[in-house]
């Protein structure tokens, strides 16, 4: 039986030195309520939107494992404003599989975007990318994802470690139903050292220095044979100076 690392949690008045420090800092559950005065119920409201996510028609393994929604927002101190709808590009320097083209997936449904607690992730992320690159506006993409082991697998991160050309990378664990597998994993982009660790909490939290660690997610497996799984994140990157754009 393979022995599962535990995440290495940092207090929240110790985010922004661990960021500073290693490149990447992770918040356990209770934490990341305490930084956004969220309720249990307010986190519960949140997760529903994630009930209708289509599927992503882009995976070119032929896989139909993944769905998601992408939105795209404008976060200046504590103003957040929702930008028109744009398409997803990365090029392939940072995502040799699917870099170089425009994916256009389904916004964030509305009522998601307009809850309280929504713009206070927003900003704190905000604050995050501030304590790590200055205060400045910062163009932020939201990428609502569910991984499913309708293929008998699921692969959280198709094309393997990556770094995502922006400032700040936040991975939230949302939920997990009847899975095993999805460990996720860290590393210097330019040196030896690395962490790995499986996040369960439900909306405990990855943060990166997109510059200096890259990352991935190791694919999942339905606990039963035959039964359906999925895991639940939602990622958000803060990029200073705009958007990605081919």
């Amino acid at each position: 039986m393979t022995s599962e690392f535990q995440p290495p949690y940092v207090a929240l008045n110790g985010v922004d030195s661990a960021l500073a420090a290693q490149g990447y800092a992770l918040l356990s559950a209770s934490t990341v309520a305490e930084w956004l005065a969220a309720s249990p119920a307010e986190l519960a409201e949140l997760h529903t939107g994630w009930n209708q996510l289509p599927a992503d028609a882009y995976l070119k393994d032929g896989g139909r494992y993944r769905s998601r929604r992408h939105s795209c927002f404008v976060v200046d101190g504590q103003r957040v404003q929702q930008t028109p709808h744009r398409a997803h590009w990365q090029p392939l320097e940072y995502n040799a599989l699917h870099g170089g083209m425009e994916r256009w997936f389904e916004p964030m449904e509305p009522a998601t975007v307009a809850l309280p607690v929504w713009g206070r992730l927003l900003t704190r992320l905000g604050e995050a990318a501030s304590a790590l690159r200055g205060a400045q506006p910062w163009s932020v993409e939201a990428h609502v994802f569910r991984i499913d082991t309708t293929d008998g697998i699921g692969r959280p991160t198709p094309e393997g470690a990556h770094r995502d050309g922006v400032d700040l990378v936040a991975v939230f664990m949302v939920s997990r139903h009847a899975i095993k597998g999805g460990e996720s994993r860290v590393f210097e982009a330019n040196g030896p050292s690395g962490q790995r660790f499986t996040l369960r909490e439900p909306w405990s939290l990855l943060l990166l220095d997109d510059a200096r660690v890259i990352h991935e997610s190791t694919p999942i497996q339905p606990m039963v044979a035959d039964a359906l799984g999925w895991r639940d994140t939602l990622v958000v990157t803060y990029r200073k100076g705009g958007f990605q754009g081919a």
